[in-house]
């Protein structure tokens, strides 16, 4: 007979990857109880997602970690560039040394377990947030106040049970969670087999780019990756005549890098194949369980953003949970996670998709067909996009409401977010914000948003630039509407999500 555990934790969290980790971050933070649990005993220590781009460092700001995670990453200020057979650059994702939008660089490389024990550490800040592991999730059954977890303790070697009013599941590719929940995954039609090669450099080592290359040559298309540090990834892609138990092996691994370097120059880390997947779960929440991270989709990497898209998603969902378990929005407003993130994610993973088709071209004549296409102009330039969420609390579908709100470093040094924290922003001209009603007032006290009447030089430039009086931002940081006059930002308000409860 399993254990029960009588204490009800406001969320479970199953998974503690580099998702489940930021998400319970974020809702320690907010103050709920959190218990996390992951079958493994520890962290993975062999490399594997290397790149995260400035909103998510800005996310960990939000969680108060981004000084920590600057002590283990690398800003990516060269870009990335798509070289093909005769060594012409087609095309380049631009890069930087300057800050971007986001307050920060736009690009960051790291190391995984690096990275991992940082957002471990951040979540033994909070005594209300709870790590299992070695503890297994076997099934999960919803009840209509809580969901119970079966588990299996590998540590206590017995089995238990726990309560949760919330469960998340950032129990990746094989989630249960979302077996449990019986969510259809959509195949956006990318699956091809690579193998990734992880390598450490020695002080031999040959001078190697700074900055990543996608070469898109139709005889075995490839990619390099400077890390951190002196770690470096090559990703290989598989051939329809390759022999993946040989492509493994060193000999075979080391012949072909040969152009770049020896083995005896470097320490080889990993070589593993993957298959990169293109998919997208259709079902993010039932009742009280949800999904986030490659449980809820898959992207391919070639640009980045997999893991990526997993942060974003804990941090839409987490001020959402907090404002729903502490009775400030009813459950419902937990719909709209699905309904802002997944059209933003496939935005992404189609943008990687069109990319792959470049970069894994293999037919010669295709490939000259390719090339002439960019030849014409010389190599094109293009930054990340900034897809708006889909439709959801945004007041409007005009950019760039539903976009994230820059972040400045405001009059007297800081960056905005450290001035706002995590929670709802009105930020506006004193004429606009002095207008409005008792009743809209009361609404942001509610919400415990923090109202910016006097706004500094800089975010009155946006303001003035954009033709607005006020703005509305959400604790993710995302635009929520613009207003004209008192009324309009009366009419924004309005979405926003508080439960009926609260307004008697």
């Amino acid at each position: 007979m399993a254990e029960t555990s009588t204490a009800t934790v406001d969320v479970a969290i199953v998974g503690y990857g580099p998702v489940g980790a930021l998400l319970a971050n974020l809702l320690g933070q907010l103050g709920l109880s959190v218990l996390v649990l992951d079958k493994e005993p520890g962290i993975y220590p062999l490399p594997r997602a290397i790149h995260f781009d400035g909103e998510v460092m800005r996310v960990f700001q939000s969680a108060g970690l981004r000084q920590a995670v600057l002590e283990v990453v690398r800003p990516g200020t060269q870009g990335m560039h798509f070289v093909n057979a005769e060594g012409r650059t087609l095309l380049i994702r631009g890069g930087t040394a300057e800050l971007g939008p986001h307050g920060c660089a736009n690009n960051y490389y790291f190391h995984q377990p690096e990275l991992e024990q940082v957002l471990r550490q951040g979540a033994g800040r909070f005594p209300h947030v709870e790590i299992r592991l070695g503890c297994e999730v076997t099934a999960l059954r919803e009840e209509p106040e809580w969901v119970e977890l079966e588990l299996t303790d590998s540590v206590r070697a017995d089995r238990r049970v726990a309560r949760a009013r919330y469960v998340v599941g950032c129990d990746g590719a094989r989630s249960l969670v979302r077996k449990t929940m019986g969510s259809r995954m959509e195949d956006l039609g990318l699956h091809q087999p690579w193998l990734v090669f992880d390598v450490i450099l020695d002080d031999a080592s040959p001078a190697l780019p700074g900055h990543t290359i996608q070469y898109c040559d139709p005889a075995r298309p490839m990619t390099y990756c400077n890390v951190v540090g002196r770690r470096r990834r090559w990703e290989i892609m598989i051939m329809p005549d390759d022999d993946v138990a040989a492509i493994v092996q060193p000999d075979t691994l080391w012949k072909l890098v040969g152009r770049w370097i020896r083995p005896e120059q470097a320490a080889l880390e990993r070589a593993v194949v993957y298959t990169f997947h293109s998919v997208l779960a259709h079902g993010w929440r039932k009742g009280r369980m949800l999904l986030a991270g490659d449980s809820a989709h898959q992207t391919p990497p070639f640009l980045g953003q997999g893991m990526c898209a997993g942060m974003r998603d804990a941090a839409n969902l987490a001020w959402k949970l907090e404002a729903v378990l502490r009775g400030r929005a009813a459950a419902e407003l937990l719909d709209s996670y699905e309904a802002e993130r997944a059209p933003h994610v496939r935005a992404f993973v189609e943008l990687a998709v069109r990319l792959g088709d470049i970069i894994q071209t293999t037919d010669p004549e295709r490939a000259r067909e390719r090339d002439r296409r960019f030849e014409a102009g010389g190599p094109e330039i293009f930054e990340f996009p900034s897809p708006a969420l889909g439709a959801g609390l945004q007041y409007s579908d005009r950019p760039p409401v539903g976009q994230p709100f820059p972040q400045p470093r405001m009059d007297d040094g800081r960056l905005m977010d450290d001035v706002l924290g995590y929670r709802m922003a009105v930020i506006g001209h004193a004429g606009v914000i002095r207008d409005v009603g008792e009743w809209t007032r009361e609404r942001w006290e509610r919400l415990g948003a923090v109202v910016l009447d006097r706004p500094d030089r800089t975010l009155a430039d946006w303001l003035d630039a954009h033709g607005v009086g006020a703005v509305v931002l959400r604790p993710d940081r995302y635009l929520m509407g613009m207003a004209r006059t008192p009324d309009e930002l009366e009419r924004i308000t309005a979405r926003l999500p508080t439960a009926a409860a609260a307004l008697c």
